[in-house]
């Protein structure tokens, strides 16, 4: 397999007659489905697909603070060193001290850039320190909100706060339950809280804090209207932090609708793609299962991500390969919650090899050391086509992402 670098102009100018994207690249219609229904695809020229990672000499970001300068209570300063946190990230450094403050802010940095923690730890120590105070965090997807959750749960060792989540997919008589305890933190997706306000069992006047996270995708995903209705339930005056990897007309919007006098902090970062190798793999007629097969009995293929178009083939793939002896685990919509959890954990903890998936785990998942995505299907969008590379080359490591062309 050659790997050469890409020529991205050449895809531009296929595209540059659709400006609806904003000048970015946009797809067409493929043909194909039952009864007439079509599935997009990507058809682009193939070598925006191939490019080689790239070497950047950047200079090694230095913070001003030190956790310790933050002025967390001492608990909560010892699990962050237990956890082996040394130096705070750029998000971490800047932002911290104005959320320690009770400013409003507004974070722009993507995921893997320590965001989360970013938010938690000046949140922990803010419960930790007035038992009075509760905090509500909405995010895009349940796989983000049961990272952001166990993340918390592992900072707040022996501080004695609790957590609730609440997701779709899991039994919400459980979730009414367990918030009659009155928890410090909330973590959930918008559908799921705006239920649970509807039916009373989400207090929202305990909750004083609320942070958005991921808003950008909250908004690609229809749920402006869930933030409106559940921002409008809050109590006032409240502490907001708003956090979004880009800041389009509409996130602006709902920002000024959500936000008093926001301190903006916005760190630079790498696309995912800097840090990946990215190819084609020519079918050349040979069935996708034997070309996938034989990938992965190569040297080198240790963590493997594979992204298909439904639900249906990933599970059927799925499948196929554990018969012939991989490891593998699947997620798509077709999978409860607790499935789907069990197969990222098993994933994470390197118990199978092959996570195959829809594009479900795209976004905002935080998995390490994968080391290659496998487009085994062609994605509906070029952002999507990035959400899914990005699952690799994190945390400065190098990724490969190798997408399968007819």
């Amino acid at each position: 397999m050659s790997i050469r670098r890409g020529n991205f102009g050449g895809f531009r100018q296929r595209n540059e007659r659709n400006n609806k994207t904003g000048g970015r690249p946009s797809f067409a219609r493929g043909a194909g489905g039952r009864g007439g229904n079509k599935i997009k695809y990507m058809q682009v020229d193939p070598r925006i697909l191939i490019k080689k990672a790239e070497v950047v000499n950047e200079t090694i970001y230095q913070p001003v603070h030190t956790f310790k300068d933050f002025g967390f209570c001492p608990t909560l300063n010892k699990n962050i060193e237990s956890r082996g946190y040394v130096n705070p990230t750029p998000i971490q450094d800047q932002i911290i001290p104005h959320i320690m403050e009770g400013k409003d802010v507004i974070g722009l940095a993507n995921t893997g850039t320590g965001k989360t923690a970013a938010f938690l730890l000046p949140l922990l120590h803010k419960t930790y320190t007035d038992n009075t105070q509760g905090v509500l965090i909405i995010t895009p997807t349940r796989e983000l909100a049961v990272q952001i959750r166990d993340e918390g749960v592992a900072f707040a060792e022996q501080m004695k706060l609790g957590f609730v989540i609440t997701i779709g997919g899991v039994d919400i008589v459980k979730q009414i339950r367990d918030l009659r305890r009155s928890p410090q933190f909330v973590v959930g997706t918008p559908g799921r809280i705006r239920d649970l306000i509807e039916r009373r069992a989400l207090r929202m006047n305990e909750y004083q804090t609320i942070v958005l996270d991921e808003v950008d995708r909250m908004l690609d995903m229809g749920f402006v209207n869930e933030i409106r209705a559940i921002v409008g339930q809050l109590p006032r005056p409240r502490h907001s932090l708003f956090f979004s990897a880009t800041m389009n007309d509409k996130a602006r919007e709902i920002a000024k609708e959500f936000l008093q006098n926001p301190v903006t902090v916005q760190v630079a970062t790498q696309q995912a793609s800097i840090n990946v190798d990215q190819d084609i793999v020519r079918l050349n007629g040979k069935s996708r299962t034997e070309v996938l097969h034989d990938l992965l009995i190569q040297p080198g293929f240790e963590k493997v991500l594979v992204f298909g178009r439904t639900k249906h083939g990933m599970e059927k793939l799925s499948r196929t390969l554990s018969e012939r002896g991989f490891a593998t685990a699947s997620i798509h919509g077709n999978k409860s919650q607790s499935q789907r959890q069990r197969a990222l954990s098993a994933f994470k903890n390197n118990e199978v090899k092959v996570l195959l998936a829809t594009d479900v785990a795209a976004r905002g998942l935080d998995i390490d050391k994968v080391s290659h995505v496998i487009n085994y299907e062609l994605p509906e969008t070029y952002a999507d086509y990035i959400h899914r590379i990005g699952r690799t080359g994190r945390a400065e490591q190098k990724g490969t992402a190798l997408t399968f062309i007819d």
